[in-house]
């Protein structure tokens, strides 16, 4: 997964180049791209808290619950960034159901490793 900083025109050339590359019966590499316009805006969904939230989720799936455990903060906390995350396409939520009863919800990222990308021009 690419987080970056990129304008619109940016946007319609890559979406241009993948046309070019269907038109050419190529195939297209799966990626999953973020894109922000402004910086502020990635600094505002990639705090600190949820930066290492994610680090701790692309190492392997948890529950909300183990992740507060790990990072050592508030559950309610840390379901408040994963909702955050989930929200922009960073993790996904999925309920699992556990053994013997109940259910646990599973975070676990959107890709397998995430860049972040910013050119301020």
């Amino acid at each position: 997964m690419l987080l970056q900083i990129a304008h619109e025109k940016t946007f319609f050339e890559r979406g241009k180049k993948i046309a070019r590359t269907a038109d050419a019966g190529q195939p297209i590499s799966e990626e999953k791209i973020i894109s922000f316009e402004d910086p502020s805006d990635l600094l505002h969904l990639l705090t600190t808290a949820r930066l290492a939230l994610m680090q701790v989720v692309l190492e392997r799936p948890l529950s909300i619950t183990e992740i507060a455990e790990r990072l050592g903060r508030d559950r309610s906390a840390v379901k408040r960034d994963i909702d955050v995350l989930a929200d922009s396409g960073m993790v996904i939520v999925e309920e699992k159901p556990l053994p013997g009863h109940g259910r646990k919800k599973e975070v676990r990222p959107a890709a397998h490793s995430l860049r972040l990308e910013a050119v301020l021009a």
